[in-house]
């Protein structure tokens, strides 16, 4: 396993303190990592996918996610916010354009960051593409994913009253943000474990998980699901001209049941420079083999690309 070379602690206003390492070539070309969730955090997996003498792999923790400060915090917590703190650390770091590297919520904020700063992209590999959209919401909170998974869905479902079942994301609002931490840790499992339980074709996510980070991730995603993960519905693809010359790979299983292979169709449908590679007996997790090796085989491919 690669070990970073660089780890700090970056504040970036609003009373948020991001965790940021650095691994790989420190003259390399920079690839900026975006973690999932949103809520997730980066990992020490994330590092695999980067020839450490070829890339410098910049990685780092949303705001409220894994190390960074205050944990689990959803205030001054908008998809501008990451943006801006993308930029930020795009400066702090002295990087002119970089490539951005990042599936599920991180594509999605790969996209929104491309767009808003088109000038900085180099190049993109993206992972089980989410865009956003309330149609994409309503299909793995709304009952589309039940039909696939109808036993996880009641488990899921238990929790919550029969009266409030209608919106999902409004009643688990209810309870991640009711101002009592054991209740928000009670009700954060079983929020992570249906997303988990979907996630891999064949391999499930951990059915259990610390009560912190699950409070995390569940608030988190909770709270950018509840807004519209803060995006106009279907910006990402209406504002796709503005990053048509960035050259792209968009890695995506055929089995996803979290975020469905349309989304990845409909974004790289017309986009001459994107390829679309859908993998065969994959579902939405990183940690399939099949996924990681088509992700792998995105940066080797992507060797030629100067910053």
């Amino acid at each position: 396993m690669v070990e970073p070379y660089d780890r700090r602690t970056v504040e970036v206003g609003d009373g948020h303190h991001l965790h940021v390492e650095q691994s790989g070539n420190p003259d390399g070309v920079p690839v900026i990592v975006l973690h999932g969730g949103p809520g997730g955090g980066c990992s020490p997996y994330m590092r695999r996918f980067f020839d450490p003498a070829h890339y410098r792999a910049i990685l780092f923790d949303q705001r409220g996610c894994g190390r960074s400060r205050p944990h689990a915090e959803v205030t001054a917590n908008t998809t501008a916010h990451l943006i801006a703190d993308i930029e930020h650390l795009r400066r702090l770091l002295g990087v002119e354009r970089a490539m951005l590297f990042g599936g599920s919520w991180g594509a999605t904020l790969a996209l929104a960051y491309a767009q808003a700063h088109p000038e900085r992209v180099a190049a993109m590999a993206l992972r089980g593409v989410f865009l956003g959209r309330k149609s994409e919401l309503d299909w793995f909170y709304g009952g589309g994913a039940a039909q696939f998974f109808p036993d996880r869905w009641a488990e899921f479902q238990a929790p919550i009253p029969v009266e409030e079942r209608g919106d999902m994301i409004a009643a688990y609002h209810r309870r991640l943000f009711s101002g009592d931490p054991a209740q928000e840790a009670r009700f954060a499992l079983p929020w992570l474990i249906w997303e988990n339980a979907l996630a891999g074709l064949e391999i499930a996510g951990p059915g259990h998980a610390p009560a912190e980070y699950a409070r995390a991730f569940a608030r988190l995603e909770n709270h950018y699901f509840a807004h519209g993960c803060f995006l106009e519905d279907g910006q990402l693809l209406r504002d796709r001209p503005r990053i048509e010359h960035i050259p792209a790979v968009i890695v995506q299983g055929r089995y996803d049941m979290v975020c469905p292979p349309i989304s990845a169709w409909e974004l790289a449908d017309g986009w001459d420079r994107a390829e679309l590679r859908l993998v065969p007996a994959s579902g939405h997790a990183l940690s399939e083999p099949r996924i990681g090796a088509e992700l792998v085989r995105a940066m080797d491919g992507f060797r030629d690309i100067r910053p």
